[in-house]
């Protein structure tokens, strides 16, 4: 069995930048020697938030998702923005996309959504101690937020009404370690 694994960077490039996004093109070396190409995206980062009211209701999100040309059925999450913690994240996009603020945080864990080809981070965190306020959307931001009983979120998992992977994480996670 081989020990190292580890691939080199050898020379590279950033082939394009967007407003969220960066892509980047390497050569890199191979533990056996030879040299291969590695096309990944950056990304700053982001994090999911699991809303959950006293009563058991989780918030939800329903929002349209250009790449796949239809409405999904999330968490609210973001990204994180340049030096920002991942707990100011959470609270920051909480009230921007629903208008809660939450009295108590737990960080439930990390999951990488696309190891192949992005560097992408998402940390899951629990709010609970919900109080309403103002939604504060961005511009060009159009969500519907809305709330169900936990359980019934996680069935949506199951049958298929929910598939964005952060928002599977997150409800399976408190599903799997409830403390």
């Amino acid at each position: 069995m081989r020990e190292d694994l580890s691939e080199t960077f050898l020379e590279g490039e950033e082939v394009f930048t967007g407003r969220l996004l960066k892509v980047r093109r390497d050569r890199v070396r191979l533990p056996d020697g030879s040299e291969a190409v590695r096309e990944y995206i950056r990304h700053p980062g982001a994090v999911v938030i699991l809303a959950l009211h006293d009563d058991g209701r989780v918030v939800l999100e329903r929002q349209f998702r250009y790449p796949h040309a239809r409405d999904f059925i999330e968490l609210p999450a973001g990204k994180r923005d340049a030096g920002e913690s991942p707990e100011a994240t959470g609270r920051r996009e909480l009230l921007e996309e629903t208008g809660y603020v939450a009295a108590e945080w737990r960080r439930l864990g990390l999951i990488h959504n696309a190891i192949a080809y992005s560097d992408e981070g998402i940390e899951l965190w629990l709010a609970r101690g919900l109080e309403q306020r103002a939604q504060k959307l961005e511009q060009g931001e159009f969500l519907e937020v809305f709330t169900l009983p936990l359980a019934e979120a996680q069935d949506m998992v199951h049958d298929g009404r929910i598939t964005d992977a952060k928002s599977v994480a997150a409800l399976l996670w408190l599903r799997s370690f409830p403390d």
